[in-house]
């Protein structure tokens, strides 16, 4: 599907992600502990760039923080969670399920009764992910699962449809009325997603640390606001 050409192919990002926990770990020990690390999540409308943004914020944080992040998205959240030797090797010991989650879980709507073995592992391995901090996770709920968790920062990108259609169609490869359709279609999943599973809005500013326009900010430029935003949060 084109859409599949907006990211690195999941075979290249699960060996990435796993030799990215495989150094976590390693380090672990040497570690001060009970030291707090923070984790990002984005939501963004669909068009708007945030791998490209996530990428590039993952170089920074690396760099600024001296230890090793992990980019986390639909893609490989789902295909951890189907590889069972993969999902046991990095969420296993990452970290502890906050104990909000099952409150959270219990409180879920009609459609949680149905697809309830495959809305707990993605909300576990989401949750898992966060306490462990040192971690960018792009969408599947991941602001509202994680919004009373003090070591998450929630950031929002957000477009003009004009500028979702161009940017899907350029990195999909699509024509414009393609694309168009494909924004319209993805975004209204995207919308009834959260709605049914978490009975949220996920345009909903208020869940927001920071809303940041894709039309006026290059992904560039986003990555280096949160992380300069990190840095203040860290400090003030």
């Amino acid at each position: 599907m084109p859409e599949k050409l907006l990211v690195p192919s999941i075979e290249q990002r699960i060996a990435g992600m796993l030799e990215v926990t495989r150094r976590m770990k390693d380090e672990s020990e040497g570690r001060k502990k009970g030291k707090i690390r923070p984790t990002v999540t984005i939501s963004r409308e669909f068009g708007c760039e945030a791998f490209p943004m996530a990428e590039r914020l993952k170089e920074i944080l690396d760099r600024q923080s001296g230890e090793p992040w992990v980019i986390m998205d639909k893609g490989l959240l789902e295909e951890a969670a189907k590889r069972l030797d993969v999902s046991t090797e990095v969420f296993s010991s990452l970290g502890h399920r906050p104990r909000f989650l099952d409150d959270m879980i219990a409180t879920l709507t009609p459609h949680w009764k149905s697809e309830r073995d495959y809305f707990r592992i993605l909300c576990d391995q989401i949750a898992s992910l966060a306490d462990a901090g040192n971690v960018i996770l792009i969408g599947r709920g991941s602001t509202v699962i994680t919004q009373s968790m003090a070591n998450c920062f929630h950031f929002r990108i957000y477009a003009s449809h004009e500028y979702k259609v161009r940017s899907i169609a350029r990195r999909a490869k699509l024509p414009l009325q393609e694309a168009e359709h494909l924004v319209e279609r993805k975004q209204k999943e995207r919308d009834r997603f959260i709605r049914d599973f978490l009975d949220r809005d996920i345009s909903d500013l208020s869940l927001y640390h920071l809303a940041i326009n894709n039309d006026r900010n290059s992904s560039d430029l986003i990555a280096r606001t949160i992380a300069d935003y990190l840095v203040a949060r860290k400090s003030g």
